[in-house]
């Protein structure tokens, strides 16, 4: 071992040893039954979301992502207001929302994933941006 390493390596020691404790004493833990609601529930809005704009409002996949996780965003920045009122009885917690965000990526990738593989991707549908114009389709699309 160098002597430019001795530093980080006690350091790292240092750390690791004095952070035991507080992990203990944790009333909000990162992996608690809650935490796995919270994911769910917002991978399933996002996913759903997604599913919904993709096929009936905006033309371009990359819109129903930004809906879809807006959607999910949206609820679970909403259900940690309604917790930071007391009205519910509920505590406000970022390590709910980090959860929130995660289960809305998971989502959003799940319903992307299964765009894909059912819609394909060509000149018409492309991955993300918005379709070319084609000849005689008919249908209702929001542009934004």
């Amino acid at each position: 071992m160098t002597r430019r390493a001795a530093p980080g390596l006690l350091f790292a020691l240092v750390f690791s040893a004095s952070t035991a404790t507080a992990f203990a004493a944790d009333s909000d833990p990162w992996i608690a039954r809650d935490k796995a609601l919270h994911f769910d529930v917002s991978a399933g809005i996002a996913a759903a979301a997604y599913a919904a704009s993709a096929a009936w409002i905006v033309d371009a996949r990359w819109k129903a992502l930004a809906l879809g996780g807006g959607a999910a965003l949206a609820a679970g920045a909403g259900k940690e207001l309604i917790d930071a009122t007391g009205i519910l009885g509920g505590d406000p917690s970022w390590k709910d929302f980090a959860w929130d965000v995660a289960g809305a990526v998971a989502g959003l990738a799940l319903a992307w994933g299964v765009d894909l593989l059912i819609g394909g991707v060509s000149r018409e549908q492309p991955a993300l941006a918005s379709p070319r114009p084609s000849s005689g389709t008919a249908g209702f699309v929001l542009h934004f």
